[in-house]
């Protein structure tokens, strides 16, 4: 009967019943250059639309979906959404005038901040989209209007700070995923209050389901060889916290992203053929999270770029040598012999000598006597010994 009248649904756990939330992190890669080079396959504009309807799509997946899209430029990461509170910091400092003491304090620091009301301020809703589409929409399109406004001349560089985003990526998932867990109780030696306590460490122990994270990268540029250090500590930490980072390029071959797709268990597509099916790689390729994909039949990668970049002259390379302390990676052998990083005299051993060459050893061949194939001679005296006759 509690069947029929489904009596028994109130009866269930809350975590039997709810869906694990799940976090996608997107950075953007904004380079000026990058994308001016791609203007006539895809402009940046339809690139953030595209981008729109993949995050529309992961919000509807479920009601405790959670997405965070930051911009790695040229010389810094900026948040796109949820907005930054300290987003005119970087403008401020840079821009406003130092007072008269000449401590170098910018005057934006002691005037009052200008209150607006809220309705003003905020996006302007419609009926027929939900609410936090166009929240996510809005904060997006200013925020990357904005960064776009304030990039200068002196900031088109050719290097994206990949890095840095990175960081606050991770950053970010680790402030998120605490507020997921449950709060540990307080140990009691009352034995009627055991049954609390170890249930409260139960799923303390399973705080890692509590939230699904990933991290997907849309990439428009080359891996710039002098982010390789911290671009790895970035990975690895990814990889010790199971966070998979996802990777969607559209111009070129990011040999630290591959890596870290690889390193990290995700996925790597390169839409570099065709960078006008963006959508479609983002839908087809990377909207199912990590419990997803164990179901499905997921793209994998057939040629990885495993070649790191030196340490001492930023380059990357196919061959060099390796410290055997700090595992220091150089191009070259450097001055003295001596490690760049932890000061370590290196062995070189008989480094450059030439190999010792063995002779391959010569196959006899067969003789052919009146067309038949007949074995060498051996040059023996006595001959091959017959039955005698009878």
């Amino acid at each position: 009967m509690n069947r029929i009248d489904a009596s028994d649904h109130y009866n269930e756990s809350a975590s039997k019943t709810s869906q694990i939330p799940s976090l996608l992190t997107i950075i953007i890669d904004t380079n000026p250059r990058a994308w001016a080079a791609l203007g006539d396959l895809l402009p940046i504009s339809k690139a953030v639309a595209n981008l729109l309807v993949f995050v529309n799509a992961h919000l509807a997946f479920g009601n405790d979906n959670h997405v965070a899209i930051l911009a790695a430029h040229t010389n810094r990461a900026v948040w796109l959404y949820p907005k930054s509170p300290n987003s005119d910091r970087h403008h401020s400092g840079t821009n406003g005038s130092s007072n008269g003491n000449g401590n170098g304090n910018t005057n934006a620091e002691h005037e009052d901040v200008e209150m607006t009301d809220g309705e003003a301020a905020g996006p302007r809703t419609s009926a027929n989209k939900f609410p936090q589409f166009t929240q996510v929409e809005s904060s997006i399109l200013t925020s990357l209007r904005s960064l776009i406004d304030g990039t200068t001349p002196s900031d088109l560089h050719p290097t994206t700070l990949v890095s840095g985003a990175l960081s606050l990526a991770l950053s970010y998932t680790n402030k998120i995923t605490h507020t997921f867990e449950t709060p540990k109780t307080s140990s009691s030696s009352d034995p009627a209050n055991s049954t609390t306590t170890t249930a409260s460490a139960d799923t303390t122990t399973s705080s890692s389901s509590t939230l699904h994270s990933r991290i997907l990268i849309l990439s428009v540029s080359d891996s710039e060889p002098a982010q390789y250090i911290p671009t790895m500590n970035a990975v690895f930490a990814a990889s010790h916290a199971r966070i998979p980072i996802d990777t969607l390029s559209l111009y070129g071959a990011p040999a630290f992203l591959q890596q870290a797709a690889f390193i990290t268990g995700g996925t790597y597509l390169s839409a570099a053929a065709n960078p006008r099916g963006l959508l479609s790689y983002l839908l087809f390729g990377f909207l199912a999270d990590a419990d997803a994909r164990r179901s499905l039949v997921t793209p994998t990668q057939d040629i990885v770029d495993f070649r790191a970049a030196c340490f001492c002259h930023r380059r990357v390379v196919d061959t060099g040598f390796v410290c055997s302390i700090c595992l220091s990676i150089f191009c070259e052998v450097p001055e003295g012999a001596e490690c760049l990083t932890c000061g370590t005299k290196l062995a070189l051993g008989q480094y450059g000598a030439r190999p010792a060459v063995v002779p391959r050893a010569r196959r006899k061949k067969r003789k052919r006597v009146n067309g038949a194939t007949s074995r060498e001679e051996t040059g023996s005296a006595t001959g091959t010994p017959v039955p005698a006759a009878t």
